[in-house]
């Protein structure tokens, strides 16, 4: 079990990350750097997850290994909750999500990222994390680790009934069950039948800002969030002057997710291009720390479309993260076709990620619901086709 009830998790204070947090003994990088590589190695050869990367914080008094790799590591998982609350938009409930190791390791070597510092092998920390995420990638791809996904399930409580294959035997590796996909009709549009509605892109973890200065200010706190730097376009092009002040959505996708994404209007799918960068970890709380940069740094893939309905430009971007092998476009790389909201346009390979979506300034009013949690600033549990909020303009 990968979450909390909120009064279990209220029983002890939420973890806010710092270099300092971890033991004496255990707080040099290339210590962490280590630990990371070895729970890599180790997920190669042992079937259970939770055995290696997907070890959750919570759980790790119950993780030989990882006491011998990060000393002392388990006291502060004994001491604090490690991750994140969440609002389920079903229900209403608010939850823990408690972080995977992983993420955790990675978030401690985040602080010594952009720096001198070299590590194992003489690797800088990005040069580290790259290398990790390329590995798993292969070792996820490759047909031994179709052990690991029974375990997998088991971790997050991934249910089988909605999947186009719910026979776990069926999939050739760990990641063909990982980028998985869904029987059609279940995951439908809410307000299908209105032709200003907007929809999720994924099943994620979702945060929106009616500007990108709110989004600056209450959860994307990185100095370097802009909109040239996150398109990789000049801050003088006409790309950047039509993202002037835009609204912004954020979906998180951590690894039990469904991890394809969708289309969040009706339009026409435009230009792909690609942007070479980092795989630093997406947790919101590298999100929200000052210092870091995750969403402009890291690798990313910018898919350029047009809303029908208003003839609007609408800016996605799929964002890789730690541990990711690839972003893949399906129907987002049709360029010129067509789409309707909850079309399929693509998908990532093992790992958390995020997809971030720039509407240009006046076209959209997102759902009350979402403002409401964003303001706090809380992440709300969404679905695929779930509403996000209804287009301003009017029809061209």
């Amino acid at each position: 079990m990968s979450h909390l009830p909120a009064h279990v998790a209220d029983t002890k204070p939420v973890e806010t990350v710092h270099p300092d947090n971890l033991p004496a003994a255990s707080r040099d990088p290339g210590i962490v750097a280590a630990a990371l590589e070895k729970l890599v190695e180790h997920s190669a050869t042992h079937e259970d997850v939770k055995d290696a990367i997907h070890a959750p914080m919570h759980l790790l008094k119950n993780h030989p290994l990882v006491h011998k790799l990060v000393p002392g590591l388990e006291q502060l998982a004994t001491q604090h909750h490690v991750g994140n609350f969440v609002i389920v938009r079903s229900t209403g409930e608010r939850i823990f999500e408690s972080m995977p190791i992983y993420a955790r390791l990675g978030m401690h070597l985040l602080f010594y990222g952009g720096t001198q510092v070299k590590l194992l092998h003489n690797r800088s920390v990005e040069t580290i994390l790259k290398d990790l995420s390329v590995r798993q990638g292969k070792i996820y791809d490759s047909p031994e680790s179709v052990k690991s996904i029974p375990s997998f399930i088991q971790t997050y409580g991934i249910g089988l009934d909605e999947l186009e294959e719910p026979d776990i035997t069926k999939y050739k590796c760990f990641n063909d069950f990982f980028y998985r996909k869904l029987k059609p009709g279940v995951r439908p549009v809410q307000n299908a039948s209105d032709p200003a509605g907007f929809c999720s892109a994924a099943d994620s973890r979702l945060t929106v800002f009616p500007t990108l200065d709110l989004a600056r200010q209450l959860w994307i706190k990185g100095s370097h969030f802009t909109v040239p730097l996150l398109l990789g376009v000049d801050p003088d092009s006409d790309k950047a002057h039509m993202f002037e002040g835009a609204s912004v959505a954020v979906f998180r996708l951590a690894p039990q997710d469904y991890h394809r994404f969708h289309s969040p209007l009706d339009g026409v799918v435009g230009d792909v291009t690609d942007i070479p960068g980092e795989y630093y970890t997406v947790n919101p709380q590298a999100v929200n720390e000052p210092g870091f940069d995750v969403f402009t740094a890291n690798k990313r893939s910018v898919l350029y479309m047009t809303h029908e309905r208003s003839n609007s430009p609408v800016a996605f971007v799929a964002i890789g993260a730690m541990l990711v092998g690839s972003i893949r476009w399906t129907g987002g790389a049709k360029k010129g076709a067509t789409v309707k909201r909850g079309d399929e346009l693509g998908y990532f390979a093992y790992g958390g990620s995020t997809v971030v979506v720039l509407f240009p300034k006046g076209l959209i009013k997102f759902d009350d619901d979402l403002v409401k949690n964003s303001s706090v600033p809380i992440e709300t549990l969404v679905q695929v086709g779930y509403s996000l909020g209804r287009s301003l303009l009017p029809a061209h």
